[in-house]
Parts: structure tokens; C-alpha cells; sequence
């Protein structure tokens, strides 16, 4: 069953780098809406079950049986595999259960805290918290990363900024990021471009701003990223 009304909510975390979010179902059935690509990754739990969700090259669609409820820390682009402990290339448009990352007796006494948990996000928060205090701080040149290419720089000259090569630049991106510097661009771009027409830019004036060659080029990026036109993503449903 899919839902009509979804409840969404969501604040920055006490987790550095991550955002704590909700997400509750009910009423009457209707669409379930696509996951775009954003470039983050997320831990999540729904009752008796915890999973990742790996960085998106593409929109992902929840199965129409998905669970009514749902809380989960969104960590921003190139900081979740270090908490995590794995590659994010590996995790590239995967929905994994935590028990394939990590000790399934970790795994499962996670998951039986969150179970009983009054305050499910609390309790998410509060054990993401302690796992990162043993996994350090991120790595400051991701960060750099990030920034450059959503500013619109060249992938030249974001390595030539964080003083590596551009070889070096996609090796660590695959690692960080899930994909290479490239597509995490495109990504960071569709986001911009979504946020300049929700506020109402026309798509014109969206696709300059954002970085794109013209209208005609913003409505096949976002085809290609989403699987929908511009106009279906922007539209009340959607938003």
C-alpha cells in the first residue's frame, strides 16, 4: 500500500555533518513519490529493520509496500564512510541492511534499542553520536570538494584548489562520494536548479543560475537524473 499523507520533518543533528529527519504515512492510499539524488547517504530504521541508503546516480522508488514510518540521519556528501566504515562506491544506488556492513550482533542489538525506543529519533541520534565519537572528524579536502563543485568550479580546477590531481580527485571521490567528481557536479547542480524553481525562478532563468548551458540542457539533466520532467517534480504532489 502506498500512502496520500506524509508527514515529513526534519533539523540538524547533534551528529556533525548529518541531519536527523522523520517521515510518517497514513490515510488513504496514493502515490509514493521518488528519492532523488542529492549526494548524501543515510542510515535509517523502520520497525525491525536498520539499512543504508547508498549515494543515488539516479531517482530511487520505494516499493509501494514500504513501511508506514520512518526516522534516519541524512549525512551530507563525503562524510558518511567514515562513520559507516565502508566505501561509498560500494553502496552506489544499494539499500543495504547495517548487518551486511557491520558485526550482526552490533547490527542487532541496535536495532532491538531502536524497537523499544520510545523516542525512535533520539535513540538513532543518540547511537550515531557515540559511533562517530570513535570515527573522527571528516576529512576537511571532502568538504572543499563539495563546496567548489557546487559553486559551479571546474573538476580541474577543484583538484587544482585542494592540490591534487584530477586522477587522484576521482579516486578519493569514489570513495567519499560514491561516484567521481563529475556526476557528484551534476548531482550538486540538479539540487540547485530544484531549489531555484521551487522558489519560483522561472526555468529560464533557473537553468542560468545553476550553472546549466540553457533550458533545453536543465530538462535533460533532470530527465536523465530523476526520470521526470521539471514540471511533474515542481508540481504540489511533489513538493
Amino acid at each position: 500500500m502506498s500512502y496520500e499523507s506524509v508527514e515529513y520533518a526534519e533539523r540538524p543533528s547533534r551528529v556533525a555533518g548529518a541531519v536527523l529527519w522523520t517521515r510518517t504515512s497514513g490515510g488513504a492510499p496514493g502515490p509514493v513519490y521518488p528519492v532523488l539524488p542529492d549526494g548524501c547517504m543515510d542510515l535509517l530504521w523502520t520497525g525491525g529493520r536498520l539499512m543504508v541508503a547508498g549515494p543515488d546516480t539516479r531517482a530511487h522508488r520505494p516499493d509501494p509496500q514500504a513501511a508506514a514510518r520512518y526516522v534516519g540521519i541524512r549525512f551530507y556528501p563525503g562524510t558518511a564512510p567514515a562513520f559507516l566504515g565502508v566505501p561509498a562506491h560500494e553502496l552506489r544506488d544499494r539499500r543495504v541492511d547495517l548487518a551486511d556492513l557491520w558485526p550482526s550482533a552490533e547490527a542487532r542489538r541496535l536495532t532491538e534499542r531502536m524497537d523499544a525506543a520510545r523516542d525512535p529519533a533520539a535513540a538513532l541520534e543518540s547511537a550515531a553520536l557515540a559511533r562517530a565519537d570513535g570515527a573522527g572528524p571528516p576529512d576537511p579536502l571532502l568538504a572543499h570538494v563539495v563546496k567548489a563543485l557546487d559553486a559551479g568550479r571546474s573538476i580541474a580546477a577543484t583538484a587544482d584548489e585542494a592540490g591534487i590531481n584530477a586522477r587522484l580527485l576521482h579516486r578519493r571521490s569514489l570513495a567519499a562520494f560514491g561516484y567521481g567528481p563529475k556526476t557528484l557536479a551534476r548531482v550538486l547542480r540538479l539540487q540547485r536548479a530544484l531549489a531555484l524553481a521551487r522558489g519560483g525562478l522561472a526555468y529560464a532563468q533557473t537553468a542560468v543560475v545553476a550553472g546549466f548551458a540553457d533550458q533545453a540542457h536543465l530538462a535533460r539533466d533532470v530527465k536523465e537524473l530523476t526520470g521526470m520532467p521539471l514540471s511533474e517534480l515542481l508540481s504540489p504532489r511533489q513538493a
